[in-house]
């Protein structure tokens, strides 16, 4: 029986879980909704020693893989996949980049050495932009007031909503080894999303500001610091994969509708 072992039972990596469950794989995992806990060297090795097939999402800690680094000598599984980031490509000036473009010039350098340990192990390395969905999407921002509109002409982002994301590691699972890039059709700026989730809240956007002004977290200020628009042909072309929400605009609707008010 297929049986997939997820390091890393996180939002993303849930939606995997139920998608596969319901195709009558059994998965089990680490993290806070998994059944084992990652330092428990004996279970996670005797659960790998049961999978058929390994994903991780676990990002960096540090410079280091934890997955690998504690468990990278069990990992001979014949279908490997790592939860990677569009970050590894850096700042493009807004151009399109694809899954040859370098990789290691910008923020995530730790991400992008551990993008090219799992891709040199021939795992599917999924790069993903801005991950939303239920619960964790610019309509919880609005709601709560934590959204912003930053004056930046010309910024744009990628994004990918997470059943879109779990639909295509679902379709990589007869793929062949090598970098996916999953995003939707439509990459816009995050004032676009806030605007558009505004309207379908029925209220007044919030008002442009410089990022001084936002007096933004390091991490939220960092995200502002890079500009590109990700491609995703070659997951279309090789797994037949394409995105249910082809862009935010109906992203948010289901996001609206299946949210708490």
């Amino acid at each position: 029986m297929a049986h997939l072992f997820i390091f890393g039972l996180g939002y993303s990596a849930k939606r995997i879980k139920r998608s596969l469950e319901g195709m009558g794989w059994t998965v089990t995992g680490t993290g806070r909704d998994g059944e084992i806990a990652f330092d428990d060297e004996a279970a996670v090795r005797g659960a790998l020693g049961q999978a058929t097939h390994v994903l991780s999402s676990v990002p960096p800690d540090g410079e280091a893989d934890p997955v690998l680094d504690r468990y990278g000598d069990r990992l001979r599984h014949p279908w490997l996949g790592y939860l990677s980031s569009t970050g590894v490509y850096g700042d493009t000036g807004g151009a399109w980049v694809d899954e040859t473009a370098p990789t290691g010039t910008g923020r995530r350098g730790a991400r992008a050495r551990c993008d090219a340990e799992w891709l040199a192990r021939g795992a599917r390395v999924f790069r993903l932009p801005g991950i939303y969905g239920p619960g964790r999407s610019a309509i919880e921002r609005v709601r709560s007031g934590a959204a912003h509109r930053i004056d930046l002409p010309g910024q744009v982002f990628s994004r990918i909503h997470v059943d879109d994301l779990a639909a295509g590691v679902v379709a990589a699972l007869d793929a062949p080894p090598g970098a996916y890039n999953l995003a939707d059709d439509l990459p816009a700026s995050q004032n676009a999303v806030i605007e558009e989730a505004c309207g379908l809240l029925g209220l007044k956007p919030p008002p442009l500001q410089s990022l001084d002004e936002a007096a933004l977290s390091p991490q939220a200020r960092a995200f502002y610091a890079e500009n590109r628009r990700v491609a995703s042909g070659k997951a279309r072309r090789l797994l037949a994969w394409e995105p249910r929400f082809a862009d935010f605009r109906p992203g948010l609707r289901d996001c609206l509708t299946r949210s708490a008010p």
